[in-house]
């Protein structure tokens, strides 16, 4: 009996080196990558055709098969799950798609003879087996294994449903005066910032709008302030910004800042007796509109407006909008996970990234607004920040545009969101989002 259980442990201690040894060869590849973990099983040799070790059902429908091994404890493998789910929703009827935990039964991973923790293997519809990857592997990676591989997992499927609307429900007639160069909100006349041009008045709804114009200008911005203009929030006569006083508070429920301006301190004193808020001169006003910024395009914004975006390594930033939340991942070269609300319910919905492919989506029904507006030479562009957005589904995106009658765009996925962003280059990442030398459009 001794001499059996001394077979056994050379066994299993020797299928450990190897696994390690694997583990260390795995460490090596590119850099961010999540490695895998040793299976701690014993390795054997796996035949090329699984088809008998495939279910009658399966070999009944003739499916391609993904097999993934892996264990419900190590992270790489944790981070496979939303993917499967993906795939198992995206692709029913068209693939296989299985987990084994090879911790809890090692025979299954001693069947494939794999190496490390998650592995994943390809099947044609035969049961041959034509690919095998160690680590994790984003959803977007495994379709387009398969079709390299000679298995499109798209073909003869329906056409996923889309929504977009090109064409205004209703055209905007409103003054184009009346309308925020920034936001294309209505601008009221008591928060009015006007910036004088050679082309004539920029108009914005409000102080915050100017230093979200502000910090996306190109051009030289020494003594920028002498082309500007605020309006006194008693008079509402025009003062130069340079010389009013602000009163600088926040609401009460949202915590979202609000300001005003005053020709007079002393206005701006006895204001702030009936409404709260702190007396600012300009310098310490920009101060407080510029702290937080954008961490892909740089602009000013507020983080009641923003999405947060959590940087591997623990770092924190913003996005001023969600699509330039997921830009964070382009401009830093690093993992993100954004924390965005939809723009009409205001639910939480959670992405998180890995080597530029999102690897979890929460809810997973989550899509995102693309907004776009034509140009004069017939060619689709951005539409601009404040015309982007996430929603948990697409019922909630369609009942915002609905609300929204002028938006024109279309829906996307946010894992096309995402690679949108990391096919830009660091010169147009540079470029996001800046307008150049202040005009009117």
């Amino acid at each position: 009996m001794n001499a059996i259980w001394k077979v056994v442990v050379v066994v299993v201690l020797t299928g450990s080196v190897v696994a390690v040894m694997a583990l260390k060869q795995s460490g090596k590849g590119k850099k961010g990558q999540v490695a895998a973990e040793a299976p701690t099983v014993p390795v054997t040799a796996v035949a090329q055709d699984d088809a008998q070790g495939s279910s009658a059902t399966e070999r009944k429908q003739a499916l391609p098969r993904l097999v993934d091994l892996g264990s419900n404890t190590c992270i790489p493998c944790k981070m496979m799950v939303p993917v499967l789910d993906e795939l198992k929703k995206e692709y029913a009827g068209r693939l296989s798609v299985e987990f084994y935990d090879v911790r809890e039964d090692p025979s299954v991973g001693a069947k494939y003879g794999i190496r490390v923790i998650p592995t994943q293997i390809f099947f044609d519809a035969s049961g041959k087996e034509l690919f095998r990857h160690e680590g994790f592997i984003a959803k977007e990676d495994i379709v387009a294994k398969f079709k390299e591989c000679g298995v499109d997992l798209a073909a003869g499927a329906s056409l996923a449903p889309t929504f977009k609307r090109l064409v205004p429900a209703r055209v905007d007639d409103r003054p184009k005066d009346s309308i925020c160069y920034m936001c294309d909100g209505n601008i009221d006349p008591k928060t009015l910032v006007t910036v004088a041009t050679d082309k004539g008045p920029v108009r914005l709804c409000s102080p915050h709008c100017y230093f979200i114009m502000y910090s996306c200008l190109t051009e030289d911005k020494t003594g920028f302030e002498k082309k500007v203009t605020t309006t006194d929030w008693t008079a509402g006569t025009a003062v130069a910004i340079s010389e009013a006083a602000f009163l600088y508070g926040q609401d009460e429920t949202t915590g979202r800042p609000w300001v005003r301006a005053f020709a007079d301190r002393d206005d701006a004193v006895a204001d702030r007796a009936a409404s709260g808020g702190n007396v600012l001169a300009l310098e310490p006003l920009r101060q407080k509109e510029m702290s937080h910024r954008c961490g892909f395009c740089d602009r000013a914004c507020y983080p009641q407006d923003a999405a947060e975006v959590i940087v591997e390594g623990g770092v924190r930033t913003w996005g001023c909008c969600s699509h330039c939340a997921l830009g964070v991942a382009a401009r830093t070269g690093k993992d993100i996970e954004v924390h965005e609300k939809d723009r009409l319910t205001k639910q939480a919905i959670v992405v998180k990234t890995f080597g530029g492919k999102i690897t979890s989506l929460e809810p997973s029904t989550a899509v995102a607004w693309f907004g776009q507006r034509q140009k004069p030479d017939g060619a689709w562009g951005s539409a601009g920040c404040f015309h982007q957005g996430f929603f948990t589904n697409a019922e909630n995106l369609k009942k915002w545009v609905q609300q929204s009658p002028c938006e024109t765009g279309r829906l996307i996925s946010i894992n096309q969101a995402l690679a949108d962003k990391m096919k830009l280059s660091p010169e147009q990442i540079q470029k996001a989002c800046k307008i150049g030398e202040c005009a009117p459009k």
